[in-house]
């Protein structure tokens, strides 16, 4: 799934639980993936969703699930999964894995 104003970039979508109040969680994650990956991505869309849902998927695969992944992801974990995708030479700075 692609934004329809840049087909060429990639889509992210946080879905969260709207009962559990998830909101303002996946409204920062969407605002520091926007900042980091501003020239990366061509959206970040928030799915509002039931049952204890939280996940992130970029152009519909599955990156990041509470269930699956064991709670919710550490920003720094969640920018280096969107890299590794889109960007796999984009430095992270501060929020890069260390050096081997």
């Amino acid at each position: 799934m692609t934004h329809d104003a840049c087909p060429e970039l990639p889509c992210l979508t946080i879905r969260y639980c709207t009962g559990c109040r998830w909101l303002l969680r996946a409204a920062w994650m969407a605002q520091e993936l926007l900042t980091t990956f501003e020239q990366e991505l061509g959206q970040v869309a928030l799915a509002p969703g039931r049952g204890g849902v939280f996940s992130v998927l970029l152009d519909g695969e599955l990156i990041w699930d509470r269930v699956r992944d064991g709670g919710f992801p550490d920003i720094k974990v969640l920018k280096q999964r969107v890299r590794d995708r889109i960007a796999p030479d984009k430095a992270l700075g501060h929020s890069d894995r260390p050096a081997p």
